[in-house]
């Protein structure tokens, strides 16, 4: 006589090898979505003012190397002041900038924190950065001089329609 199957209880059970383990995140990647969730549930407690958010990113931008710290330093400056209706908070651990809905508009992602060879500005979707049927939405940095810092001006402004 046949054994029996236990009936299904709609659960399942999943059983990963250290074979998929090792296709999975990186140690950087799961980091980064830990960082996400501690400034999602913080933001569920209470909504954030500005003034969290601005010692919230300073606190992200002190924890950088040095070449990163100058460069969110200076991209936090130009941002405040061509864009003062965004808001500074963290996003996945970076310096990021919201419209009054709280989306990211733009944000710094810096080299050392998925290991890259440069920091990336880069914007999301609610940038009005438009142009036609394709237009970039990030930008590799290795250093900001005033030609960048000019771009990134015109770049702001522009995403927040101004």
């Amino acid at each position: 006589m046949a054994a029996k199957k236990p009936a299904a209880t709609g659960k399942q059970t999943i059983r990963r090898s250290s074979a998929d383990t090792s296709k999975g995140f990186t140690a950087e990647e799961r980091a980064a979505m830990k960082d996400r969730v501690r400034e999602m549930k913080a933001e569920a407690r209470a909504s954030r003012d500005k003034a969290q958010g601005e010692s919230d990113v300073l606190a992200a931008i002190a924890k950088m190397h040095d070449a990163s710290r100058a460069m969110a330093k200076r991209l936090h400056e130009i941002i405040k002041a061509g864009a003062p209706g965004l808001s500074p908070k963290t996003w996945y651990g970076m310096p990021a900038y919201a419209a009054a809905d709280g989306k990211i508009v733009c944000f710094f992602r810096p080299a050392e924190k998925f290991k890259d060879r440069y920091g990336t500005f880069g914007f999301n979707d609610k940038a009005r950065l438009d142009d036609g049927n394709m237009w970039p939405t990030s930008f590799a940095l290795t250093k900001l001089t005033a030609a960048e810092e000019q771009r990134i001006i015109a770049l702001v402004k522009k995403a927040v329609g101004r």
